[in-house]
């Protein structure tokens, strides 16, 4: 009796369910990065952004409450006596302007804070200076690198960073899993060696986003694609082939939006202007900006996020190895415990023990061989979710 027709329909079902099943990751991402990217840029709007009007007289005061005031919230405005003190502020990222009224206005700026910042400043203090029939004259006192006119440079080069990691991630924790998590650990770092040095290729001799201080943009570069890869890898033993999309989560979605890049904080909503202060990657563009362009001021806060998250990847590491080697015990007390309930059954005297270490070798082989293939069959997947921004 012929089965063909209902056996290839079975098939093709199967095959089908198994398809749409994985659709739900793509669609994941497709909610995730819309929610992340539209919540975080979409309306870019000032909230307590701090500028300065330089002066001390009753004239100055007047001006900074007035603009306080219209501001609703939008600038956080204070006087400072003299252009020094506004330009140590601009310096330290303790403002992102400073006007200096007159006959001659002129507004002092930091681009490598921040460009998109900047160009807020200078549009809301043109307009006082077009009220008092004045040109106004804008000065950068901490300007980008030839190489970087936006300022917004080390922002992508983030991005090639953080792709060349967690997709690293992916071949690591498929192919490679049948290695050691010792041997993972050692390709997780070795690999971050590698994107870091690709990541200074681009910033220095490349595209020229620095024109100084390559070996600290290294050592933070390094030091935050270590991190990713060891959570990463950490990760991989609990969460298999959703890995990606926690990756994509965690270093994506809420990292390159809370990042400071295009936008600080002082122009996002809330939410992504709180991560700001502890996520990675702003642990990266911070630190890369205030060691190449404000004297490394503030730079010791930056390292210490992106050491920490480094040390949540060794933690990761550490309990992954605990998991793997609980299972590694339990598939072995299985395969004891079923060698010998099938020897007694046979009734042989010498067969339990002797039963029991062939049993042992060969289900726990098998159980290997099993998982061995999961996960090779799981690498096409994750490499393909391991794709774009």
């Amino acid at each position: 009796m012929s089965t063909g027709p209902s056996a290839a329909t079975g098939s093709t079902a199967a095959a089908l369910r198994h398809v749409l099943g994985h659709f739900v990751t793509p669609l994941l991402m497709c909610i995730g990065m819309g929610l992340a990217y539209l919540g975080a840029f979409h309306a870019p709007e000032p909230h307590d952004l701090r500028v300065d009007v330089v002066g001390s007289g009753p004239s100055a005061q007047v001006l900074a409450q007035r603009l306080q005031d219209k501001s609703d919230g939008a600038l956080s405005v204070r006087t400072v006596p003299d252009r020094a003190a506004a330009v140590n502020h601009l310096k330290t990222q303790a403002s992102y302007g400073a006007y200096l009224p007159g006959k001659r206005p002129e507004l002092l700026v930091a681009s490598a804070s921040s460009d998109t910042s900047a160009t807020v400043v200078e549009k809301v203090f043109t307009k006082v200076a077009a009220g008092q029939g004045n040109p106004l004259k804008v000065t950068d006192t901490a300007p980008t690198a030839d190489g970087d006119p936006t300022g917004q440079g080390i922002f992508f080069l983030l991005v090639a960073v953080s792709i060349g990691s967690y997709a690293s991630v992916a071949v690591i924790g498929g192919a490679g899993a049948v290695l050691a998590l010792r041997i993972r650990g050692a390709l997780a770092i070795a690999a971050s060696l590698v994107v870091s040095l690709i990541g200074v290729v681009f910033a220095g001799p490349l595209f020229g986003l620095v024109d100084h201080g390559l070996g600290g943009l290294w050592a933070m570069a390094w030091l935050y694609s270590a991190g990713i890869l060891l959570i990463g890898v950490g990760l991989h033993p609990f969460l298999k082939r959703w890995t990606t999309l926690g990756l994509m989560v965690l270093f994506v979605m809420l990292n390159f939006t809370s990042s400071g890049g295009i936008f600080r904080p002082e122009l996002q909503p809330g939410f992504f202007a709180s991560l700001h202060s502890f996520w990675n990657g702003a642990g990266f563009v911070e630190g890369v900006r205030s060691h190449v362009y404000f004297d490394g001021h503030a730079l010791g806060g930056h390292v210490l996020v992106l050491a920490l998250w480094f040390v949540a990847g060794l933690a990761l590491m550490g309990l992954a190895g605990l998991s793997e080697s609980k299972r590694r015990k339990a598939a072995v007390g299985t395969a004891v415990v079923g060698a010998v309930a099938g020897s007694v059954e046979t009734g042989g005297a010498h067969g339990p023990r002797q039963a029991a270490r062939a049993g042992a070798g060969t289900r726990t082989d098998a159980g290997d061989e099993e998982q061995t293939a999961e996960e090779i069959e799981g690498i096409e997947e994750e490499m393909e979710e391991a794709v774009g921004v």
